[in-house]
Parts: C-alpha cells; sequence; structure tokens
C-alpha cells in the first residue's frame, strides 16, 4: 500500500472506524458483541472518543454495528474467522473478527512499526482466550465510563509482559494477560490480571504463580512504582475459584505473597465489584 493511497484511506475513514481498527490491533480478535459495548453505546451509557453516537436500543446498536463491521470487511480492512462464538444460533454478535490485510498495513503505516504480523486462522483455545481476556479488558473500560473507576492505564498482551532476570542472571518473561492501573479517589491500584478459562492443570497455575513471585523478588515494578500489582485470575465459576485458591495456599513457596494478599482468584462476575472496590496494590511483598 502507497503512501498517497495510506493518506487517502485514512480520509474516508471515520474516527469511529479508526477506534475500531486500533482495538483489533489491541486485543487481536473481537467478537461483534464485544465491538458493540466498546463503540457502539446505548442511550444513555456514557460514550467516549470514537464510540459515535448512542442508540436508542441494543437492537438498534447491533443493527449499526454489523452494517459498520460488514463495510470495513468490504475493504479487507477486518476480516472474519470461521470460529463463531455460541455456533450458528449465536447468529451476527458471535462473529470474531481480526484486523484484514489492509487494516494491518494502515494501522503498521499509522504507527511506523516495520514488523508485519501475520494473520492466520488461531486455533479454538486460543481464540477462546483470547476474548475472555479481551472481555475482561472492556469490563475495565466500561466501569471507567460510568465513572466508577479511572482508568489511567491498560496494556493487553503483548505489551504487557514483562522481563527480567532471575537469581542466576538468565532472562525470564512473565507474561499475565492485562495489565492495568486503576483509581478511586486519592488510591491508585495496580493489577496484573489473568483470564482463565478452567482449561490449564493445577499445576501450571502454581507455576505460573511461582513466575509473579521470582518477578516480586526483583522490586522492578516496587522501585517505579512503590507498591507490586495485585494478581487476579479471574475464573468462570466458584468451583474453579475454590481450586485454584487451594492450590496456591498448598504451595509452600508461595506462602509469603498468599498471606501478603498479593493473589486473588474471583469470578467473571464478581471482577467488575472487585475492582471498583479497590482491592489490590498490597504493599510491597
Amino acid at each position: 500500500m502507497k503512501i498517497n493511497d495510506i493518506a487517502s484511506l485514512l480520509e474516508s475513514l471515520s474516527e469511529r472506524d479508526l477506534s475500531i481498527l486500533e482495538s483489533l490491533r489491541t486485543h487481536r480478535a473481537l467478537t461483534t458483541a464485544l465491538i458493540r459495548r466498546l463503540h457502539f453505546p446505548i442511550g444513555g451509557e456514557p460514550r467516549e472518543a470514537g464510540s459515535g453516537k448512542s442508540h436508542a436500543t441494543e437492537m438498534a446498536a447491533a443493527v449499526a454495528t454489523i452494517r459498520v463491521l460488514t463495510r470495513l470487511e468490504a475493504r479487507r480492512l477486518i476480516t472474519r474467522l470461521h470460529r463463531r462464538i455460541g455456533g450458528v444460533r449465536a447468529g451476527s454478535t458471535g462473529i470474531v473478527w481480526q484486523l484484514g490485510a489492509s487494516g494491518e498495513r494502515l494501522l503498521r503505516a499509522r504507527h511506523g512499526d516495520p514488523a508485519r504480523r501475520r494473520y492466520s486462522e488461531p486455533s479454538s483455545g486460543f481464540i477462546a482466550h483470547t476474548l475472555a481476556a479481551a472481555d475482561l479488558a472492556i469490563r475495565l473500560y466500561e466501569l471507567a465510563r460510568q465513572g466508577t473507576i479511572e482508568l489511567l492505564r491498560l496494556e493487553a498482551e503483548p505489551e504487557c509482559w514483562r522481563t527480567f532476570l532471575s537469581a542466576h542472571g538468565a532472562r525470564q518473561w512473565l507474561k499475565p494477560d492485562l495489565f492495568a492501573i486503576t483509581a478511586d479517589g486519592e488510591f491508585e491500584h495496580h493489577w496484573l490480571i489473568e483470564a482463565d478459562n478452567a482449561t490449564e492443570h493445577m499445576p501450571v497455575i502454581v507455576r505460573k504463580a511461582l513466575q509473579y513471585q521470582r518477578y516480586a523478588n526483583t522490586g522492578i515494578h516496587q522501585q517505579e512504582h512503590g507498591l507490586f500489582p495485585a494478581v487476579v485470575w479471574v475464573v468462570p465459576d466458584n468451583k474453579r475459584q475454590a481450586a485454584i485458591r487451594s492450590a496456591l495456599e498448598r504451595e509452600q513457596k508461595l506462602r509469603n505473597l498468599v498471606q501478603a494478599g498479593v493473589f486473588h482468584v474471583v469470578t467473571t462476575e464478581e471482577f467488575p465489584a472487585y475492582i471498583a472496590g479497590g482491592h489490590g496494590s498490597p504493599a510491597n511483598p
């Protein structure tokens, strides 16, 4: 795509069109329903830049969403995956979208990013996890739009990944699904968030928790911010919640972080109220 073509294309897109493309760049994949929640507010829902006008009903918002997405798809700015979330019965709300070839080139030019991303049909497990993380991010945006919290910072993968040196000098990576900084009044809260779909075995969860412990021991985040983030696993139900809590409490190496209140396990339903309550960001572990 030539520079003149990019400039012409940018001029033809609305602020909301660009916001949708940027959302897909950030979250890698979104369903029609998630895009509706982000960019097509209903009635009295607060609006933000790039969200366009409010719609009278959810049906009107849904119709407008699929009309805009179909237009962007026709220009190869976005593309739909073969898999639908919820199957055929979910209709257009279950369509999963990612950037198309033209959209990827456009945003690469806009951001001055020389590295080309390869977009192919991801596995069902990858999509389920990606959408779960995106849903949590959108819940944070919604809390901020409602005025319940201030959302000072939100990073998705891979921006939220952290690198550090182990005790033996080897480079290691910490790979949360989201990093967020929220505020309410005078207090600032830091969160490292794990979207859990109950697909990983407990030893995998414990190994991830031990990686968080190694990162905490470096003091990197504490030196910059004066505190260590709350590490939150967001799980689908109470059974999974109890299982992860029990696994973390049984691991002796994690006892200090458990006792310091660093690790938290909440259900998806509890997540918004939990964040709004500002239960995170304990003192230095």
